[in-house]
């Protein structure tokens, strides 16, 4: 007992030391991401340019108790503002469908559909696992260097980092953002997955899934 007392203490002594290095790398590399995209997300159909195609960032549709995820209805109908002012053509649905009865691309569209989005101007991306997976996969499957990321902000600036990384012409569309103690949360989340992109860059990742190229036309 004393000698695993003895190593608790020890792996606690080196956290604290450790434990200012770890959040001034956080805080640098959450820097480094937003002066990579600063002036490259708009809030404004007025201001943002036109691109052809809007990846739409796949999220689940409903919370653990049921209610709708505000982060999926605010990001439908920024895609839809968006489409409506005339500011993209497609709307790419870039999501995750790794289980039997998930399909995250599959419920945007119907919503996207009800909401008056053409069904022939929606193309769905079933293997949107990760951000990286849907900005990787939107360049070499759907064969797209530019587009318009639609996500909240904080979601869009990682996007549009990734996609920087590797050469595609990416701007952001900001969504809504949700308030609250969810939203805190999330947002927290945000910073370990800025690492996480960092990280990917670095280890040149790939997409989970790639496959045959699909045109969007």
């Amino acid at each position: 007992m004393k000698t695993l007392f003895n190593k608790i203490a020890k792996l606690y002594k080196w956290a604290l030391l450790l434990s200012p290095f770890v959040l001034f790398a956080i805080i640098c590399l959450d820097t480094y991401v937003l002066l990579e995209t600063e002036n490259q997300t708009f809030q404004s159909t007025e201001e943002i340019p036109h691109n052809r195609v809007g990846l739409l960032l796949g999220t689940s549709k409903f919370i653990a108790n049921g209610d709708i995820n505000l982060y999926c209805l605010f990001r439908i109908r920024a895609a839809v503002e968006l489409f409506k002012a005339g500011k993209i053509d497609f709307i790419l649905v870039s999501g995750d469908n790794g289980r039997i009865g998930y399909n995250e691309p599959l419920l945007f569209k119907k919503d996207l559909i009800q909401l008056g989005i053409p069904e022939e101007k929606i193309v769905l991306d079933y293997a949107g696992f990760s951000t990286l997976d849907s900005v990787l996969r939107a360049q070499k499957i759907f064969g797209l260097n530019r587009f318009t990321v639609i996500s909240q902000s904080f979601h869009n600036e990682r996007a549009i980092f990734l996609a920087k990384q590797k050469g595609i012409a990416a701007i952001g569309f900001n969504a809504e953002t949700v308030a609250g103690k969810y939203s805190a949360k999330t947002e927290l989340r945000e910073y370990l997955a800025r690492i996480k992109a960092c990280l990917d860059i670095v280890f040149d990742s790939r997409p989970k899934y790639l496959g045959e190229k699909i045109a969007i036309q």
